[in-house]
C-alpha cells in the first residue's frame, strides 16, 4: 500500500484508535502506529467508558469520587494497553484519551474529519462470536465519517489452542498455591 503524507483536502488528519485491551484492540493499535508513521498522521488512541449502573443511575444518584476511580481505572486500563500492545511507547507521539460516553459515540466524534482514520480490532473470527460481540463495531461503521480500518485479531497455531481450550486452572497455579507456575 502507498501512503502519501499529503491530503487532497489540506491537513492529513488523525489515526484514532479504540482501544479495549484485547487482542484484536491491541493488534489495531500496532497497525495504528503503523499507518501514522507511514502517513505522518498524529496518532489518538481512545479508550471509552460508561458508568457502572449506566449513565441513568450515575445521574440519579451521582458519585464523584466513584466518577473519579472509574475514570482512573480506565486511564491505567488505556495505559496498560498501550504497553502491552507497543511495549512502551514507540516512536512517534501518542496521544491517549479517557472519554466518559458509549464507544460509538466516542470514536465517531473523535475521527470526524474527512482526513481521520479509524482503526479498529475486527474481533473474534468464528461467525457466531461476531454475531454476540460485534455491535459496537458495527454500529461504528454504520455512523462513521471516516474511513474504517478494521484489523484482525492474530492467529495462534491450531496446537496452541487446543492445549489453552484444555487448560484447566492446576496449570496456572503453583504447588504452593501462589499463582506463579514458574
Amino acid at each position: 500500500m502507498i501512503h502519501d503524507s499529503s491530503h487532497p483536502f489540506g491537513e492529513p488528519g488523525r489515526v484514532v484508535v479504540g482501544v479495549t485491551g484485547s487482542p484484536s484492540s491491541e493488534a489495531a493499535l500496532r497497525r495504528a502506529v503503523q499507518e501514522a508513521r507511514c502517513s505522518g498522521r498524529a496518532l489518538l488512541a481512545v479508550l471509552a467508558w460508561e458508568a457502572p449502573g449506566g449513565e441513568v443511575a450515575s445521574r440519579i444518584a451521582p458519585q464523584p469520587s466513584l466518577a473519579a476511580l472509574w475514570e482512573r481505572q480506565a486511564r491505567d486500563r488505556l495505559d496498560a494497553a498501550i504497553r502491552s500492545a507497543l511495549g512502551g511507547l514507540p516512536d512517534i507521539p501518542v496521544d491517549p484519551a479517557v472519554v466518559r460516553a458509549p464507544a460509538v459515540y466516542a470514536l465517531n466524534a473523535l475521527a470526524d474529519q474527512p482526513g481521520d482514520l479509524l482503526v479498529l480490532g475486527a474481533g473474534p473470527r468464528h461467525p457466531l462470536a461476531r454475531l454476540l460481540r460485534g455491535r459496537v463495531r458495527r454500529r461504528v461503521m454504520a455512523r462513521a465519517a471516516s474511513p474504517v480500518l478494521l484489523v484482525p485479531p492474530p492467529v495462534l497455531p491450531r496446537a496452541i489452542r487446543r492445549r489453552l481450550r484444555q487448560a484447566t486452572v492446576a496449570d496456572f497455579v503453583s504447588p504452593e498455591g501462589t499463582g506463579s507456575a514458574c
